[in-house]
């Protein structure tokens, strides 16, 4: 996906975020996150992207210090979100193309990387507010939401603090129905993180599960935001409940 493709979307899922943390109220709780309230998810989701922005707009060589939640009124506190999501979006927008800022996973590009991280963590969270809400999701184009698994496979669940640890080794392929390509072979062991790899056309061998369902509903699935029931699970089931219990992030 383009740079522009996940400026685009991280500037209207926002937007929905701020929407129904406004609708909601400050103290509804998150059902997806069972120890906030909205006040919570709020200051969480401001405070990343103020701290995102830093990055961009002031070059960064280490990761610094997080931002301490403000001293807001639960008036004030939609507005303060809204303020830092638009001072992100417009610090991506004109960025430089060749921007060199910290970034926590390796990357040719800082600047892809904080749109397509920020764009992830927004979509997630925005979700997080609807489903407080009681407003139904705002659908996500497919292709997003397959480059949102292929992240989440790929670097969070590559690096050593992965706990999807199983007792004995097995293999867990994720396929979205509804995307080409979309289609990741999942190498479990004991003893290492994870290790994914692109399903190719001709594979042979059979996988211990196989989960299958549109690209949307897998990645909301796989961030631990809607039910496993949604999906397709063939094989040994027992893989969705060690990812409901370790697959957190």
């Amino acid at each position: 996906m383009e740079i522009t493709e996940f400026v685009e979307t991280l500037r209207l899922d926002g937007g929905l975020l701020a929407d129904a943390a406004d609708e909601a109220g400050p103290d509804a709780p998150v059902p997806t996150c069972p120890d906030w309230r909205m006040r919570d998810l709020v200051l969480h989701t401001g405070r990343v992207h103020r701290w995102a922005t830093r990055f961009v707009t002031e070059p960064q060589e280490t990761p610094g210090s997080f931002p301490e939640a403000p001293d807001v009124t639960d008036d004030e506190l939609v507005p303060w979100l809204r303020e830092g999501h638009h001072q992100l979006v417009l610090a991506l927008h004109s960025a430089p193309a060749d921007l060199r800022t910290w970034t926590f996973f390796p990357t040719r590009s800082p600047l892809a990387f904080w749109a397509r991280r920020q764009a992830h963590e927004t979509s997630v969270h925005r979700a997080d507010a609807q489903l407080a809400a009681g407003v139904p999701l705002t659908p996500l184009p497919a292709r997003f939401a397959a480059d949102g698994i292929d992240e989440l496979l790929t670097r969070f669940h590559s690096g050593d603090r992965s706990r999807l640890r199983p007792n004995a080794p097995l293999t867990l392929r994720l396929r979205a129905r509804d995307t080409p390509g979309a289609d990741w072979t999942v190498h479990l062991t004991p003893d290492a993180p994870p290790r994914t790899v692109s399903t190719p056309t001709d594979e042979e061998s059979k996988p211990d599960c196989t989960v299958e369902g549109r690209a949307e509903e897998l990645y909301l699935t796989l961030w631990n935001r809607l039910p496993w029931d949604g999906l397709t699970i063939s094989g040994d089931a027992s893989v969705s409940t060690l990812w409901r219990g370790r697959g957190g992030i």
